[in-house]
């Protein structure tokens, strides 16, 4: 298999011994670690005591034009030299899809991939042949045969009839621990409860506040705050997580990504891209959340690459000879300080700067990206007095049970949807319309707050969203007034204006 993406692209692999001075060539536009497995395949087969012929070798790998790159190429290389010299046979090799590392002792190690390989396989009728510690990751893909040896012989004896490969056992990544809990933090009740709304309609959240205000320990809160994945979502997260080589022990994934990349991420780290266009940040979080942290700090550029995604769901890595798309529905949320010193609202502690440092540091990030994002509130410092009260008496689990209930709603409405709807964040077009449209009261009231507010077309509908998530907190059919005058209350202009 090559791999586009999460795509993959069947890849033959032809050996052809022949008459002449003996060398051991592979064509077909390899890459670095694919021309090197000659060297681990010669390695490990004479680790098993088998020596290749002193003939004129060729390794074909057909499509010839497309670009073969990583190392689990080494096994199928491996089984096609062991049927060109008799010691596997031919005609059973053909019902698998082959993929693997080799070690110079003959051992498989484990490769990326494997879960979008094993679907291929499934859908073209076929089984599939991976390492060992990838076995339990082949076997998601439904009804197919896996073999899953743990070396070169162990296959070898298992068509030679001296051993039989059982088939693996799928797994789970192991329950988590305890989520981090809403309780301890102390006051931020307005932030808490955006966190909330954030987390039933799966909306983008913008944090604004001093430093130690608890921005980012509400941010670290708000996985608790989510649904567990959907057998669906659960599979395409993991597919795109064994490509980037993350699943860990081959498990699938039960929790929702929660991602946060240091400010220093470069755009194809953020995005996706670099020598095998890999998935990025973005990608990694898909239908999880993806946090950054000091937010005009990243750089200008890499941010501004975030709102084609943010909007569209997918993330277009472009290279000279492909296009590679990965999915990229996450739930944006950001952190920043009000300016660069952070205590703008604090006459004793900010800067000889201010207010003019505040516009400066808050124009890095531009009014379209602002625009993207649902839930803009303020994180003011938490005062003394607060902190040495008891902690409050409402948990995550006490949020996380409102959350679910509001996602069982929106679940129930928007099912048989097409294209589908997961939560309130995806409503557009006319589903919007169907579905979010205010009552008389609440269509005045956002038209004037338009108009007044100068919302655009997106900040429009971006307020129909929250307000629609309201009314599901509210258990309310109908998105009245009252719902949309909170959701409003956090639509704000961009802060450098």
């Amino acid at each position: 298999m090559a791999f586009q993406g999460i795509e993959v692209l069947e890849i033959d692999v032809q050996v052809q011994m022949a008459g002449g001075f003996a060398g051991f060539t592979v064509v077909g536009l390899p890459d670095k670690a694919v021309g090197e497995s000659r060297e681990r395949v010669r390695a490990a087969l004479s680790a098993l005591g088998l020596a290749i012929p002193p003939k004129r070798i060729t390794v074909n790998l057909a499509p010839a034009d497309v670009l073969k790159e990583g190392s689990h190429f080494d096994l199928p290389i491996a089984v096609g030299l062991l049927a060109a010299m008799g010691v596997l046979p031919d005609d059973a090799l053909q019902r698998y899809i082959v993929l693997g590392e080799l070690a110079l002792d003959g051992a498989l190690t484990a490769v990326a991939g494997v879960l979008p390989a094993a679907f291929a396989a499934a859908k073209s009728e076929r089984g599939v042949i991976c390492p060992a510690a990838c076995g339990g990751e082949a076997v998601w893909a439904g009804e197919l045969e896996v073999l899953a040896p743990a070396s070169l012989i162990a296959l070898i004896n298992h068509f030679k009839g001296t051993q039989v490969l059982a088939q693996p056992i799928p797994e789970l990544q192991p329950a988590p621990a305890a989520p981090l809990d809403l309780a301890d933090i102390k006051g931020q009740e307005s932030a808490k409860r955006a966190l909330e709304i954030a987390a039933a309609g799966g909306h983008n959240l913008l944090m604004i506040g001093p430093p130690g205000s608890g921005k980012s320990m509400l941010a670290a809160r708000l996985p608790g705050l989510l649904p567990p994945l959907e057998p669906a979502e659960a599979l395409e997260v993991s597919m795109i997580h064994s490509v980037a080589g993350l699943l860990d022990g081959g498990r699938l994934m039960r929790l929702r990504p929660f991602r946060d990349p240091h400010h220093s991420a470069s755009t194809p780290a953020l995005v996706g891209g670099g020598m095998r266009a890999r998935p990025g940040e973005i990608s990694l979080a898909h239908r999880g959340v993806l946090f950054l942290d000091e937010l005009p700090e990243f750089a200008r550029g890499t941010l501004e690459s975030l709102r084609q995604p943010i909007e569209t769901g997918r993330a277009v890595v472009a290279r000279a000879n492909a296009h590679v798309t990965y999915p990229a529905r996450v739930q944006l949320v950001a952190a920043m300080n009000p300016c660069r010193c952070g205590h703008l609202d604090d006459a004793a502690l900010a800067c000889g700067r201010a207010p003019k440092c505040a516009q400066d540091y808050q124009a890095k990030i531009s009014g379209p990206l602002f625009d993207r994002i649902d839930l803009h509130v303020e994180v003011p410092a938490v005062a003394a007095a607060d902190l040495s009260l008891p902690p409050p008496r409402e948990t995550t689990l006490d949020v996380a049970a409102r959350v679910r209930a509001a996602r069982t709603r929106q679940q129930a409405r928007y099912r048989g949807t097409t294209p589908a709807i997961a939560c309130n964040a995806e409503l557009d077009g006319q589903a919007l319309t169907d579905h979010a449209t205010p009552d008389a009261d609440g269509v005045t009231l956002l038209t004037q707050a338009a108009e007044r507010l100068k919302l655009s077309a997106r900040g429009y509908h971006r307020v129909l969203r929250v307000a629609r998530t309201l009314a599901d907190m509210d258990a309310s059919n109908a998105v009245r007034r009252l719902h949309v005058a909170e959701a409003l209350s956090y639509r704000r202009l961009a802060p450098a204006r």
